[in-house]
């Protein structure tokens, strides 16, 4: 006869330990108690709990309402704990050491087996949009287990006979197993079920749950502008080789705007512009390219948390996340598992290091000369966003990724300068300084075109201070200064004719520099043809989630 179950949950960094278990009269218990208290006071408070409960039961009965009327007791009954191999725990032992997994508690004649700290989910859910022909990721949270460890089953519902109305939901298993599922068009109109149970490593397995789509499967866009470039990118690249990605995926919290809907992006369908139909795009563009390192801007936190992270997981990615504060977006770094793990993280905020960090005195102490832009400077939320990278398969081999957003405006050549003068002197102290001599790439949105003194500077190793852009926005916001840095840095993918292409403007703004000393550029993946750029008047689009495209290469070392 299968045991009963008593389920432990003991974390070490909490003071207590909890305690689940149905009682042989039937009620169910969650008892939680110290993890220093002696065994023996918990089994003492199970006997009580038990005896409440076989004297409700028993006075079901006239002879036991007559036997508690004359104030007899109800014998509470024996509890022990035996150890896996059948010996009587003390009862002076600590519980969090007491109760084991596969240990065995007798309440009475009853016996049921601990499991101490079984897989379980904490967060099932599935994205709100559906798209056919689209990867379906869910958010997978858990604990005591890994979604790699865990089973999926995925049902469709059962399409009505007769086209009337399901008499009740059925369900048909999909011809799916894995964590992540691609509905087909024949799916279209029908919602789908997940069911998903909990597993480690030692393949144990928790409790199933299971989530329903809130609503049906829907029609994709058709042809997409990033399909072509899947082409190129169908395999991970070997191991001598790096795949990078940057791309500016074109925040929520801008693209949801009455300005951007009427003024910016009037040409795009309303719908196309709704974050749940554009995370469907992106997660298929992004998952298409088999990326070593993807660099992204303009993320919004619950985006990152919510989808892009459990979905790149599910494609062996594993991200990381820097919030530009006032913006409630930010960066995000993308490392494939596989090829590289993180040694550590340098992320800043530039306004708050150029106060703070001697490293960046001297501009400090030059910039002090400037009050207004000085003032302008302070006021952005710029992050900057490095990660040490190390390959799993030749330690030696070592790679500071920096990921940027910079200022934005047309006439703020000047705070660009600035705030890559930040960047670069930063990037020098992880590279040189801490890890001498590692390779640098540094992806983003620099919000400069190639002419521009921000791509110069990168490029060349130094801006003079007679530059055109330290008077980017006139006269009373001048501020010359001669800036140099010890990189030498190539873009990777050239110079395009536009990696941001919206209805009154198009020009290359986003770039992935290299170390030109330690790195050399494979192959570069050709962005989508002006054709398709346009299909749809401009960026984004039906066919394309963002006002950006990505820039895609493959790196070797030298």
């Amino acid at each position: 006869m299968a045991m009963e179950r008593a389920v432990v949950r003991c974390v070490p960094s909490e003071p207590k330990l909890s305690l689940r278990l149905v009682l042989p009269d039937g009620s169910a218990r969650h008892m939680q108690r110290d993890q220093a208290e002696p065994l023996g006071r918990a089994l003492a408070r199970i006997a009580t709990n038990a005896a409440k409960g076989q004297g409700k039961a028993g006075k079901k009965s006239k002879k036991a309402r007559a036997e508690a009327e004359a104030g007899a007791e109800v014998a509470a009954p024996a509890v022990r704990l035996f150890s896996r191999d059948g010996a009587a725990v003390a009862e002076e032992v600590p519980n969090a050491a007491a109760w084991q997994d596969g240990a065995v508690l007798h309440i009475g004649a009853a016996r049921y087996r601990v499991e101490r700290n079984p897989p379980a989910l904490t967060e099932l859910r599935l994205p709100r949009s559906l798209l056919a022909g689209f990867p379906v990721c869910p958010k997978v949270s858990t604990e005591f287990a890994a979604p790699q460890h865990c089973l999926f089953r995925w049902f469709r519902e059962q399409r009505p006979a007769g086209g009337g109305d399901a008499a009740g939901e059925a369900w048909v298993e999909a011809a799916a197993d894995g964590r992540v599922f691609t509905p087909s068009n024949a799916l279209v109109g029908l919602r789908l079920k997940l069911r998903c149970t909990p597993g480690d490593a030692e393949r144990r397995y928790g409790p199933a749950r299971e989530v329903e789509s809130s609503g049906p499967v829907e029609a994709g866009p058709g042809a997409c502008t990033f399909d072509g470039r899947h082409l190129y990118t169908k395999k991970v690249c070997g191991h001598g080789s790096v795949r990078a990605v940057t791309y500016n995926v074109l925040a929520d919290t801008y693209a949801q705007t009455e300005f951007s809907r009427t003024v910016l992006y009037p040409y795009c369908a309303p719908y196309a512009l709704e974050i749940d139909y554009r995370q469907n795009l992106l997660k298929k563009e992004l998952a298409g390219y088999s990326a070593d390192l993807i660099c992204l801007q303009e993320v919004d936190k619950s985006v990152f948390v919510d989808s892009l992270a459990p979905a790149l997981d599910a494609f062996g990615l594993e991200g990381l996340f820097k919030i530009k504060e006032k913006q409630h977006e930010g960066l995000a770094t993308f490392y494939r598992r596989d090829k590289f793990s993180l040694l550590s993280q340098h992320d800043i905020t530039f306004s708050e290091v150029l106060v703070a960090e001697p490293l960046h005195k001297e501009l400090r102490d030059q910039l002090a000369k400037y009050p207004l832009v000085q003032e302008k400077v302070l006021q952005r939320s710029s992050v900057l966003q490095v990660s040490v990278l190390q390959s799993t398969t030749d330690p030696s081999r070592k790679l500071c990724v920096a990921n940027t957003h910079l200022y934005w405006h047309p006439k703020g050549g000047n705070i660009r300068l600035i705030q890559i003068a930040v960047a670069l002197s930063h990037i020098k102290h992880v590279a040189c300084d801490l890890y001498p001599g590692i390779p640098v790439v540094f992806c983003g949105d620099f919000n400069s075109t190639p002419s521009s003194g921000t791509y110069s500077f990168i490029s060349s190793g130094a801006i003079a201070e007679d530059h055109e852009d330290w008077v980017s926005n006139g006269e009373e916001e001048r501020c010359n200064m001669a800036l140099s840095h010890p990189f030498k840095l190539l873009s990777a993918c050239g110079e395009p004719a536009y990696t941001n292409y919206v209805g009154g403007f198009h020009g290359c703004l986003d770039y992935i520099f290299i170390d030109k000393n330690a790195l050399e550029v494979e192959q570069v993946i050709p962005l989508p043809s002006h054709e398709e750029v346009t299909t749809h008047q401009a960026l984004p689009s039906v066919s394309h989630p963002s006002d950006h495209i990505a820039l895609i290469c493959d790196l070797k070392w030298k």
